[in-house]
């Protein structure tokens, strides 16, 4: 049973969190940086993600994605129209050789509060997949309960996971080619027994841009010794076929995840989210005009779009 004292959480001598000095970063970083926070921004606003007085527990797992997540909203939260607190997470789920002093140091230097949750789902993992065979999905089903309990322990009202516009897309098209949905990964969603809101703030941002900036900043990137080396045969083939696109077809991507915003429910063949069969000459649903058919116009922000992007650095 996982046991969390809300009172054992870390809170560095250093707090408020500090942020990087700008004038340290060279300038291609800086407009790195000022693209990541204003495509974090606009998520944030689109999709109304964090909200005034929000306790934001950012899981970080170590990875390139998860320590942009925790860079991005430190430096929103400086800027930001609203007041929120950020707590990041580790889960220590004692693999063989994790560093497991590598994360408390960096959330120290910070000076952001932690909290490190350390449970042995590895040998559960282990225990109950057999050898060769994917731990992805009962591996997440773990760590998503334990995060869950400890958001609720924290006191957390929003969860912020690390995922990025590409694994949205690759959802999209594992879902379209294996599992016969039109199913991705929404930015936001609420948990199944209705208790947490989970976020994704990186949702708008390009894992190249995130690498970029990961290496630059120098992150002290821990691999995951448990799946990173036996990453799901089908998602291999979805991102190998999305880096063709890339490389032979630019702005394809963009214009995929565009998309993911731009749903014609009419023409597509869901009855349960169009009423097809209640078609008729002269009813409202049969109206097909410009506002469903393709747009190539920009999409104009939002007013609390503007107010969350003006809190990118400059």
């Amino acid at each position: 049973m996982l046991d969390i004292d809300a009172q054992s959480l870390h809170t560095p001598e250093n707090s408020p969190a500090c942020t990087v000095d700008a004038e340290a970063l060279s300038n291609t970083v800086q407009r790195l940086k000022k693209r990541l926070l204003r495509d974090v921004g606009q998520a944030i606003a689109d999709f109304r993600m964090i909200e005034e007085g929000d306790v934001v527990l950012v899981c970080c797992s170590g990875g390139k994605d998860s320590f942009a997540l925790l860079d991005a909203l430190l430096a929103l939260q400086q800027r930001a129209p609203i007041s929120f607190r950020v707590v990041a997470m580790n889960l220590d789920q004692r693999q063989p050789g994790f560093p497991a002093d590598v994360l408390p140091r960096y959330f120290e230097a910070l000076g952001v509060d932690y909290k490190i949750v350390t449970e042995d789902t590895y040998s559960i993992v282990k225990e109950k997949i057999p050898e060769g065979k994917t731990t992805c999905s009962l591996c997440s089903r773990l760590r998503r309960g334990i995060i869950y309990r400890t958001a609720k322990d924290l006191g957390a009202t929003k969860i912020a996971l690390g995922h990025h516009r590409d694994d949205i897309i690759e959802t999209l098209f594992l879902n379209m080619f294996f599992g016969g949905k039109l199913k991705a990964m929404p930015p936001k969603l609420l948990s199944d027994d209705g208790q947490n809101v989970v976020i994704r703030p990186l949702a708008y941002c390009s894992e190249k841009d995130i690498a970029k900036y990961a290496r630059a900043r120098e992150f002290p990137i821990i691999p995951c010794n448990l799946c990173g080396s036996q990453e799901h045969a089908q998602r291999k083939q979805i991102k190998a076929m999305l880096h063709d696109w890339s490389r032979l077809h630019p702005g394809r991507i963009e214009s995929i995840a565009t998309s993911l915003k731009n749903v014609v429910p009419s023409h597509l063949e869901d009855s349960s989210l169009f009423e097809f069969q209640k078609l008729s000459p002269g009813n409202p649903l049969a109206s097909c005009d410009a506002e469903n058919q393709i747009q190539l116009d920009p999409d104009i922000p939002s007013v609390s779009a503007i107010h969350w992007t003006a809190a990118q650095a400059d």
